[in-house]
């Protein structure tokens, strides 16, 4: 007979989860035993999302593609390398011959050249693990969970450099603005300053010669000029804007599905929820559904993500029942806090949350 929910602390719910996700993980791989070839299927996987930007890159430049077709599919397929990145930054894929190992990881940071150092967010990552819902989280505060919702954190949610740029206008003295300034160069260099490079600069022309000629001032742009923004433009559409889309639908929807400020220490049931609602989809096709199957994680850590989608059905409904939280769309109006501010009662008494 199963123990009753009520009867168990957090941690002994949260066991209880990792126990029958296991289980039924398990399972799956039994009666599904292609799913016992783990570094095959990491390869297999990375081989068809790199083919599938390729492809879409070939077709868009061939004229076969519209722009946004290509810039959808490209941000769906690297949605798939983050997803690798993540399992390989756990040792998932080659844990023990380091040569394809390295190598899968360079090829999923050449599909995401948005992002930091993938040797470097390692160990970022696995401390997240450590002390996530804590200001030591870099992982996450750097993607702006704890931050109360308005301009800024929407600015700084689907652009690395802005987030950097905005915590460095905050910065409190020069030694940290010089601190956050080396980091970041330090972490995005070379694939990173370079994509975000190529992004500002493709806003900029745009946008000056817009205004330009709503202004009836037309810029006379030279050839030259003309003929190295026609290569800005294809990056855009195949590689940058993509991955500036995947960027946005990621982080919003981690930074708030994850809980911030008053996360009781190694509590896993109060370190995420499960955000899935309806609405959220646009969101969750370029992030691999990634509100709806990450926390899983947090119980899990040694799945690989597409385990961790096969078992989303039966893991739900057993965190459910644990009392891990579902739709919790509070958290967007406390700055991500795990507690629930009750409103007042008659005779001026908080009520119970």
């Amino acid at each position: 007979m199963s123990p009753s929910p009520a009867s168990l602390n957090d941690q002994q719910r949260a066991a209880l989860i990792r126990e029958r996700v296991m289980a039924h993980g398990n399972a799956l791989r039994q009666r599904y035993p292609i799913l016992q070839h783990q570094d095959a299927l990491g390869a297999a996987i990375l081989a068809f999302a790199l083919a599938g930007m390729l492809g879409s890159a070939a077709l868009y430049i061939g004229g076969h593609m519209a722009w946004w077709a290509c810039l959808l599919l490209n941000a769906f397929f690297a949605s798939l390398t983050h997803e690798l990145e993540h399992d390989l930054i756990h040792s998932m894929y080659f844990r023990k011959r380091p040569v394809p190992h390295n190598l899968m990881l360079a090829l999923v940071w050449l599909a995401r050249p948005s992002t930091i150092n993938p040797w470097v967010r390692r160990h970022l990552h696995l401390n997240h693990h450590k002390v996530s819902g804590s200001e030591a989280d870099m992982e996450e505060r750097a993607i702006t969970n704890g931050e109360p919702w308005g301009l800024a954190r929407l600015l700084m949610v689907g652009d690395n450099m802005m987030s950097s740029f905005i915590r460095w206008l905050r910065a409190k003295n020069p030694e940290h603005r010089r601190l956050i300034l080396s980091r970041t160069l330090k972490v995005y260099a070379p694939l990173g300053l370079l994509n975000w490079a190529t992004w500002y600069l493709f806003l900029g022309f745009h946008l000056l010669d817009w205004a330009a000629a709503a202004l009836g001032a037309p810029i006379a742009w030279s050839a030259t000029t003309l003929g190295l923004m026609q290569v800005v433009n294809v990056a855009v559409v195949v590689l940058v804007g993509p991955n500036v889309l995947r960027t946005f639908c990621l982080h919003f929807v981690s930074s708030n599905m994850h809980y911030y400020g008053d996360v009781e220490p190694g509590n896993v049931i109060q370190q995420t929820q499960v955000l899935n609602p309806w609405w959220l989809w646009p969101l969750q096709a370029f992030c691999c559904n990634f509100g709806s199957s990450h926390a899983i994680h947090h119980f899990v850590v040694k799945e690989p993500f597409y385990i961790r989608q096969l078992t989303v059905p039966f893991a739900h409904q057993v965190m459910r029942e644990m009392g891990v939280r579902f739709n919790d769309f509070g958290t967007f109006t406390r700055a991500n806090r795990w507690t629930r501010r009750a409103p007042q009662a008659a005779g001026g008494r908080p009520q119970t949350a």
